[in-house]
């Protein structure tokens, strides 16, 4: 069984031009990076033939899956990117440290660490039923955080597949797993 990881084309949103952030700018740069449109690109599906494709309900994601998977796409709200954990602040802070302290929420905030929990969960159910409902190859369009979370989740069950760290736009992570292991 093969199971492919694919990260969204890459939004259009660029960085905020103003690079100091109140907390209420942030949350509105997230949201328009939430509905803002992609640039198509070109992935190389290994000439593998997808029986399956599971995407995230976010547009970004649904749009690449429908640009590079012609048949019918399994929507899920599981697969959404992440929340941004927003840590209220007085001030303004650059974009980039806002970045860090997203990056270490977990350690510092407990509703980040309780998403991350859920998100894994989450995660964890999905790559269950879908392992056990079929050994048919199967093609997940999503976003950054969670493709590392199911590439740790995937290892698990046995699978074999290549290290990232922040996995490229549209570039497929393969996964393989010989007929005759079990998880």
């Amino acid at each position: 069984m093969k199971v492919a990881l694919v990260r969204h084309y890459k939004v259009n949103k660029g960085l905020p031009e103003n690079h100091r952030l109140s907390t209420d700018e942030l949350v509105a740069w997230f949201q328009e990076y939430d509905e803002s449109d992609i640039t198509y690109g070109e992935t190389d599906l290994n000439n593998i033939e997808w029986k399956r494709c599971f995407s995230s309900d976010m547009p970004r994601a649904h749009k690449t899956a429908k640009h590079i998977y012609k048949q019918e796409i399994t929507l899920l709200p599981e697969l959404r990117e992440i929340p941004m954990p927003i840590i209220p602040v007085k001030f303004k802070l650059p974009f980039i440290l806002w970045a860090l302290l997203f990056r270490m929420s977990g350690l510092i905030n407990k509703q980040a660490r309780t998403d991350m929990a859920e998100t894994k969960r989450k995660v964890a159910a999905v790559l269950d039923c879908a392992i056990s409902e079929s050994e048919d190859d199967l093609l997940i369009v999503s976003h950054g955080g969670i493709m590392k979370f199911m590439r740790k989740e995937l290892i698990k069950r046995g699978f074999k597949g290549p290290r990232f760290d922040i996995a490229v736009n549209g570039k497929l992570y393969l996964f393989e797993k010989q007929e005759n292991e079990t998880y």
